[in-house]
């Protein structure tokens, strides 16, 4: 997808995040910038999403053709699951401001980033896009999922009204470097290699919360990044893609621990704590539309991604555990 008017300039909302971080690494590393691109990252220093003033301003600072919407107010599954109100409304207000400004700007394509939490809960497997809105999802973190799923229906209208093309993906659960690795409130993994890494040092077991049996699909933020700036420049859809490695590499959070421990050479104790709860114990997504289009896209094999992860974790412990 060339735009007539010149190269693109790019806004990237979420810019310091795993995902925004992955995009900047292909982007300035691998050839992923085309010659007289820019690509503008934002970080919440920048602008404060939630407020439409600080939102306009920053699109009117920045002039962007083109928008990878990133940004999100996220916590891990506990804290969402206390406070659903609170995600439901800042997320709300960061996509609207988002879109709605994109749109009063001109900006011609926005790519936003969506969540495997916005698939129903009770449902058949796999899952694939045609069935985000089939039922309700998981009610753990319903105010996040539904404030998510609004994205999609606000494409579409903008599609109906302005003939916009303002798409959406769906990856599946995202690690890599500059995760959130916060023990607390961290995404499984990187809350996983971070606890591992301190039992280690301290000589203590690991806890895991929950059986270890839940299984997911993993995919690698690099992968990830190389995906979205695909979709922003090739696909020409309104309706979501889900961006996923196949069913068959589904793995169960235990395995997962696994390598993990392989990776960290941790030679502990490991201990399944069955009292907390294991969320979802599936959410299986189909990437055929994925393979539609790119039949031979490389994922990164887990086990590398994983050991590649670790060992970013571990140099960059003081800033990443936080």
């Amino acid at each position: 997808y060339r735009d007539p008017l010149g190269p693109m300039r790019v806004l990237v909302t979420g810019g310091s995040g795993l995902v925004g971080k992955a995009i900047e690494h292909v982007v300035q590393q691998e050839g992923g910038k085309l010659e007289g691109e820019e690509w503008i990252f934002l970080s919440s220093k920048d602008a404060d999403l939630v407020d439409v003033g600080q939102t306009r301003a920053v699109f009117e600072k920045y002039r962007p053709t083109h928008v990878i919407h990133l940004a999100a107010k996220v916590g891990g599954l506990y804290l969402h699951m206390r406070d659903n109100l609170h995600f439901l409304r800042d997320n709300l207000k960061i996509n609207d401001n988002v879109l709605q400004t994109a749109h009063e700007m001109g900006v011609t394509r926005v790519v936003s980033c969506l969540s495997s939490c916005i698939f129903p809960d009770k449902t058949t497997y796999p899952i694939d896009e045609t069935m985000i809105h089939n039922g309700s999802p998981h009610s753990s973190n319903f105010g996040y999922s539904h404030a998510k799923r609004m994205i999609d229906v606000q494409n579409r209208a903008y599609f109906q009204q302005y003939g916009h093309h303002y798409t959406a993906v769906i990856p599946t659960n995202v690690f890599g470097p500059y995760d959130n690795f916060n023990i607390e409130n961290g995404h499984v993994l990187s809350a996983l290699m971070n606890k591992t890494y301190k039992a280690k040092k301290e000589g203590t077991a690991v806890n895991v919360c929950g059986s270890g049996a839940p299984r997911r699909q993993f995919i690698y933020s690099l992968d990830l990044g190389r995906l979205i700036i695909w979709a922003l420049r090739e696909y020409e859809e309104i309706d979501p893609i889900i961006f996923s490695v196949g069913e068959e590499d589904e793995i169960s959070i235990k395995e997962a621990m696994d390598l993990i421990t392989k990776a960290l050479d941790f030679k502990g104790k490991i201990h399944y704590d069955t009292t907390l709860s294991d969320g979802q114990m599936k959410k299986t997504a189909s990437n055929a539309k994925l393979r539609r289009y790119l039949p031979d896209f490389p994922f990164t094999p887990l086990k590398e991604a994983i050991q590649m992860t670790c060992d970013w974790f571990v140099a960059n412990y003081d800033i990443a555990r936080t």
